[in-house]
């Protein structure tokens, strides 16, 4: 059930983005219509936990780092894909998001920051990129891609 849960929940997400431009106004969308603390964001952070322990989840692991698709574009959060990932204090491999990526941050223990950014969302613009970073603690992140694309590049 939990998985129907999470692509139900996610699905809301995607559909309250509409053509939103990827961009701080619709992080801060996001950050007032689904706030840390709010009954969504909470419930999302437990489905995570419930699909990792369910085993539907993050099912694959390197670098300290356990992460899966859970979601392909054209299904239930329309155009965008969504990954998740759990880090803790470590730096993941180098990507771009070509078309843009849209994230939740969510606390498992300590007081985590994924790239600095506090649990909640973020957006990267398009062409941004980066290693993703969690420090201070532990998180899930979970990350929606326009059209799933993301560039792995293999720089150090």
């Amino acid at each position: 059930m939990s998985i129907q849960d999470f692509n139900g929940l996610v699905g809301r997400i995607a559909d309250a983005l509409g053509d939103r431009s990827l961009d701080a106004d619709m992080a801060g969308f996001l950050n007032e219509t689904f706030p840390v603390g709010g009954p969504d964001f909470t419930r999302l952070a437990i489905l995570c936990a419930q699909g990792e322990a369910e085993g539907w989840l993050m099912t694959r692991e390197a670098g300290g780092v356990k992460y899966g698709r859970a979601v392909k574009p054209g299904t239930s959060a329309g155009r965008l894909s969504v990954d998740v990932v759990r880090m803790k204090d470590v730096r993941g491999p180098h990507h771009v998001h070509t078309l843009g990526e849209i994230g939740a941050v969510m606390p498992i223990s300590g007081a985590p920051r994924f790239d600095g950014f506090k649990p909640g969302w973020y957006v990267y613009e398009p062409g941004s990129d980066h290693h993703p970073t969690v420090a201070g603690g532990e998180a899930y992140v979970l990350y929606l891609l326009p059209e799933g694309a993301i560039e792995f590049t293999g720089r150090p």
